[in-house]
């Protein structure tokens, strides 16, 4: 059997499977499965808190339209993610001329209820010195990552954000596992150098 026949069974095939027949409730257990990996791919694919919750959402709703598309020959998670980074690439097209970038956690809880995504707003509170310190640190990274092409930000956020295998990676961009690598290496080496002019690292 060729790989690219081999059906993927996991946790989500069940839950998937249902969705297929229209069980929303079977969705919904989805989206709060999937939601907050979705969410910070998608911000750090923008940069924008506000427009990764609009991608997310736009990227679900248009999962659960076309989920009788799914085959399972790769991990929903996967396909599911084909589709945010997908949409993240419309929004910063969208978002190309606009120079705007929030520096907020992108672990915030994404809620959903009547079919919409909806998020709890940052704390406006205190916070230590070492959390600042982190945060600041954090929005350094990703002004690093907004100047990366898109081709080299999708791999490192994938890879060293997400922690996807080359393999899951490969399947979701549709190129080879070597291009992957090679295009990691050069996006690390690109943020390395970033980082250190931001950070004053000689």
């Amino acid at each position: 059997m060729r790989e690219k026949d081999h059906i993927i069974t996991d946790q989500d095939s069940t839950l998937v499977s249902l969705c297929q027949k229209k069980d929303l409730a079977a969705f919904e257990e989805l989206v709060r499965k999937h939601q907050q990996k979705m969410l910070n791919i998608a911000y750090r694919m923008i940069g924008n808190y506000e427009e990764a919750c609009d991608v997310v959402q736009d990227a679900f709703v248009s999962a659960y339209k076309n989920i009788k598309s799914f085959k399972g020959i790769s991990k929903f998670s996967t396909w599911l993610s084909v589709i945010v980074i997908n949409h993240s690439k419309k929004s910063l097209k969208k978002l190309k001329s606009q120079h705007y970038r929030e520096s907020v956690s992108v672990y915030k809880t994404v809620n959903i209820g009547h079919n919409q995504i909806s998020v709890d707003p940052p704390s406006s509170g205190p916070l230590p010195d070492e959390v600042i310190e982190r945060e600041n640190i954090q929005e350094k990274l990703q002004l690093c990552l907004d100047r990366l092409e898109n081709e080299f930000r999708e791999v490192v956020v994938l890879r060293d954000i997400q922690g996807f295998s080359y393999k899951d990676i490969s399947r979701t961009l549709t190129i080879a596992e070597g291009t992957v690598k090679s295009r990691l290496f050069r996006a690390r080496v690109l943020l390395k150098n970033c980082l250190k002019r931001f950070l004053g690292v000689i």
